[in-house]
């Protein structure tokens, strides 16, 4: 993964740049994670079993790394979600979940 590809995904680029003190070789290191991140699939698998508390802690992780590491494609959605899960709120994620997914799956085939 290049920084090219990180800008044509739509990831603000300088923004993460600036959160690692332009440290370019840090900055790709910290989203390559990213790919490997195993909460994505907690996240969805705690909100089946109706686990809120569970999916809260899982969206609100992920929320502070992809808005640190300014991927926004996935932070926003990822905002989203967890706004609706502090407060407890009784509702069909699966369109928020089903745009999580597929941005995350998208960011992986980078």
């Amino acid at each position: 993964m290049i920084l090219d590809d990180l800008v044509a995904y739509g990831a603000d680029v300088q923004e993460g740049l600036e959160r690692c003190m332009g440290m370019e070789d840090l900055y790709l290191q910290l989203v390559g994670t990213v790919r490997d991140e195993e909460r994505f699939e907690a996240l969805c698998r705690a909100i089946e079993a109706d686990d809120l508390d569970t999916a809260f802690s899982l969206a609100h992780a992920l929320k502070g790394v992809l808005t640190n590491l300014a991927i926004t494609p996935l932070a926003d959605p990822m905002v989203q979600i967890t706004e609706l899960l502090r407060a407890r709120t009784k509702t069909d994620y699966t369109p928020l979940l089903d745009t999580i997914m597929a941005e995350w799956k998208r960011f992986c085939a980078l």
